[in-house]
């Protein structure tokens, strides 16, 4: 992957609500931290409340923490009062599979005649809706994801597990300057007593990334596939998943010499392990496959998109459907083999805006 191109969009046709459980279930500490600064935000009984869900994917994800936030804030808000609810995500992004999950009879928005959705197709790293507009904000499982892809990683699809100082330098800084324009964009959005959620992607206390096995897998099955000659070497060296976890420090940074941040305060910020769901799955039943298949589908609807830009044509690439399909088999092979859990940080952030 050459410099400065964008992550691409999880695999689209509903592909990632299908695959994302892991995600929905690692989160529930963040969403319970939602539900929290709900109930304590301020707005205006005159106004719309506007919640805003930063990275919302193909929208499954977002059903419950929308769905908790509304009821805590139907416990305050005057009879009658609008609720507006906006979806960003990447002008890429499957919208068309958001919409019927906003339509279907699991959608927060029944039942509630005054409850409304829109979507909007641009990169949270930039303001998105006019200032001290929003309510509430939310994100989670998406601020991992860098806005470019600063440089090739020459000895690893993920930076963490690389050893080229120069790599990790440069995706550090991306990390860093795309961490302050998202606080940046949400303290410009904010209104006065709003409250802006995050879970994301961490650094353990001693800097540990995690999911190792499944990046190791993935790595094996791309140098599997340049051995079988469907990918050339030059191809799947320029591979790259364009992720960076922050330790609780790094998030902390922006806001280290004034306590604040464009007028945003911390209320919380900490690191949690989540348990890996697919792996207590294997502890029940025994299904070695069904781990590795989990992980590998995983893989696929996450990752691939992004990996498969490197291809010669890109993700027009003739080879893209059989590129994706081996190497989620080569994934699936080498997690079942061994299954064991992946360590797996994250960290849960609250910030409020004051002033």
């Amino acid at each position: 992957m050459s410099d400065g191109i964008s992550p691409q969009p999880m695999e689209g046709h509903g592909a990632y609500n299908a695959h994302s459980q892991l995600q929905a279930a690692t989160a529930s500490p963040g969403v319970e931290l939602l539900r929290r600064a709900a109930h304590t935000v301020a707005f205006q009984s005159s106004r719309p409340i506007v919640v805003a869900d930063y990275g919302c994917a193909q929208g499954r994800n977002s059903l419950e923490p929308m769905a908790v936030a509304k009821r805590a804030l139907r416990d305050r808000a005057a009879a009658g009062q609008a609720i507006c609810f906006v979806h960003d995500d990447v002008p890429e992004n499957d919208f068309a599979t958001l919409f019927q999950t906003l339509a279907s009879p699991e959608s927060y928005l029944r039942d509630d005649p005054n409850a409304f959705a829109c979507a909007i197709g641009r990169s949270f790293y930039e303001q998105i809706v006019p200032p001290e507009s929003v309510t509430l904000g939310w994100t989670a499982w998406s601020l991992q994801w860098l806005s470019r892809t600063p440089m090739a990683i020459p000895d690893q699809v993920q930076v963490a597990y690389s050893r080229d100082a120069a790599a990790r330098t440069a995706f550090e800084r991306q990390a860093a300057d795309d961490w302050n324009a998202f606080l940046q964009a949400r303290a410009i959005e904010l209104c006065d007593g709003g409250a802006l959620v995050i879970v994301t992607m961490a650094l353990d206390e001693r800097g540990n990334f995690g999911y190792e096995s499944v990046l190791t897998a993935l790595y094996e099955g791309l140098m599997q596939l340049v051995a079988d000659g469907l990918l050339t070497s030059a191809e799947a060296h320029r591979m790259v998943i364009p992720t960076v976890a922050r330790s609780r420090q790094q998030l902390l940074a922006p806001f280290a010499q004034a306590g604040t941040f464009a007028g945003l305060h911390v209320e919380q910020c900490d690191v949690y392990q989540a348990p890996d769901p697919f792996f207590e799955a294997y502890e029940r039943d025994g299904d070695a496959k069904a781990f590795g298949s989990h992980w590998a589908a995983l893989c696929r609807t996450a990752d691939f998109p992004s990996l498969a830009s490197a291809l010669r044509e890109g993700t027009s690439d003739p080879r893209e459907p059989e590129f994706f399909t081996r190497l989620e088999a080569e994934i699936a092979t080498r997690m079942a083999a061994h299954p064991a859990p992946s360590v797996m940080p994250l960290a849960r952030m609250l910030c409020v805006k004051r002033g």
